[in-house]
């Protein structure tokens, strides 16, 4: 298989890029057409690659592409599930190429997707052409690649309870997490929940002349920015009542573990350009971004802000604030928490309102089932090296979902860095990782479908 990896390598970074310069942005209606030509080239090159099927399988909002190779209904079946949408790639001057005209520099793919999740997804696709071209492939495969993961995915869930049946499989295997470094491979075991929401403060019903009403009326700004300061205390500690009535404590045997993943600190401020790290006290900078929940603010505005001066006291201020959630946490709970604490501590000055977004549940993986062990066999044959298992701090929200509705199981194993900048300006790929993911997800088929054979599914 590598051979013939290698013979193809070009082609696979060329039709990779060709995917990156379609800007699939799922949360702006501007690019409706953009996302569908997404999904159309996924379900073209699906077919190309072998898939007995694909098909675009419509939903109020965008497209899933379904697709599935058959060799065997005796075999293990896995699911491959990921997303061509993206996320907006504002600010647009912070990136030093355009983001949809994909470039490659110093070994790296810089374009909005390369790592999340085009990257990532299209390594599937072309190790399915790989397996079926070398007569590797030793399972059955299905995929569902959506395209709204960056919006919360509001109708995938649909989708999965109307077609259980189509979807039936034995695990779900998922490319859009990381790993510790290229020298140290890593898989998911745990991803965090989310909560997500946007707050909106009223104060008077126009803008107003700050000279002539300054100090007299309330800045929606002002107090906008005075409540979120309030959610936390000195510690970094969140002040919501009920917030950490649920979160699951770790033993120190566990944390000890957890340690013993390479992480350097001064690199890690290195890279980001920060004089110091920031969180809740008591834990280091890997618990704060794995195991323990968190609050911040992702965008807040109001007032004016265009070139030059106004000096205007606002009519109203907003902020969207997002909450990572850790197991046993409900994003249910939390919205509803957050939004009883933040309504209860607004003064009479201003009216406030509280919008829910969207959220998903905290994940943790069993590190001892076969697909487990299976991805950590197949990483070691590719890598030369056990991948260790790792707690990440982003959300997946549909793996919470898939168990349920499903009753499977996900195995997380992904390829990207912390520093390929995803959701960031710059975002980026490496070349070796996406080879890389190439040459090892043929080996997760091989020993999940060995495995299955000699102790069950």
């Amino acid at each position: 298989m590598q051979a013939y990896i290698q013979q193809h390598k070009n082609r696979f970074i060329s039709e990779l890029l060709d995917l990156l310069r379609i800007p699939s942005i799922s949360a702006d209606s501007r690019y409706k057409n953009d996302v569908r030509k997404a999904a159309e080239f996924i379900r073209e090159k699906l077919i190309a690659a072998g898939a007995d099927s694909a098909e675009l399988c419509e939903t109020p909002g965008h497209p899933i592409v379904y697709g599935q190779k058959i060799i065997d209904a005796s075999l293990p079946t896995i699911l491959v599930y990921g997303h061509y949408d993206v996320q907006p790639a504002d600010p647009l001057d912070l990136w030093h190429s355009p983001p949809f005209e994909p470039v490659i520099k110093d070994e790296k793919i810089y374009a909005r997707g390369a790592c999340d999740d085009k990257g990532q997804v299209y390594m599937h696709l072309k190790a399915l052409e790989t397996m079926l071209a070398t007569g590797n492939l030793t399972c059955n495969v299905k995929f569902m690649i959506e395209g709204e993961e960056e919006v919360g995915s509001d109708n995938l869930g649909n989708f999965v309870k109307a077609n259980k049946e189509k979807l039936q499989a034995d695990v779900i295997l998922i490319s859009d997490t990381g790993i510790i470094s290229n020298d140290c491979p890593s898989l998911t075991s745990g991803l965090r929940g989310l909560s997500y929401l946007e707050v909106e403060v009223t104060g008077p019903n126009r803008d107003l002349h700050s000279g002539m009403y300054g100090g007299a009326v309330a800045n929606p700004i002002n107090i906008l920015c005075e409540m979120i300061a309030s959610l936390k205390d000195e510690n970094k500690h969140i002040t919501i009542p009920g917030f950490y009535d649920e979160v699951v404590e770790l033993s120190r045997e566990e944390r000890d573990e957890m340690a013993k993943a390479p992480f350097n600190l001064e690199e890690y401020k290195k890279d980001l350009n920060i004089g110091d790290v920031h969180g809740e006290t008591s834990y280091s900078t890997t618990e704060r971004v794995s195991i323990r929940p968190t609050l911040d603010v992702n965008g807040i505005w109001g007032g004016y802000t265009g070139e030059g001066s106004k000096t205007v006291i606002p009519s109203q201020a907003f902020a969207k604030i997002s909450m990572r959630l850790v197991p046993n946490q409900s994003p249910e709970k939390i919205t509803e928490l957050f939004t009883k604490h933040f309504l209860a501590i607004a003064p009479k000055s201003v009216k406030v309102k509280v919008k829910p977004h969207h959220g998903g549940e905290p994940v943790v993986t069993p590190i001892d089932s076969v697909a487990f062990r299976a991805a950590s066999k197949a990483f070691e044959e590719a890598w030369g090296k056990t991948p260790i298992p790792k707690r990440e701090g982003g959300s997946i929200p549909i793996v919470a979902l898939f168990e349920k509705e499903l009753g499977l199981k996900s195995v997380l194993m992904g390829f990207g860095l912390d520093s390929d900048a995803i959701h960031s300006p710059n975002e980026h790929y490496g070349l070796f990782n996406y080879i890389k993911g190439i040459e090892t997800i043929p080996l997760f088929y091989k020993y999940y479908t060995t495995l299955s054979k000699t102790e069950g599914r």
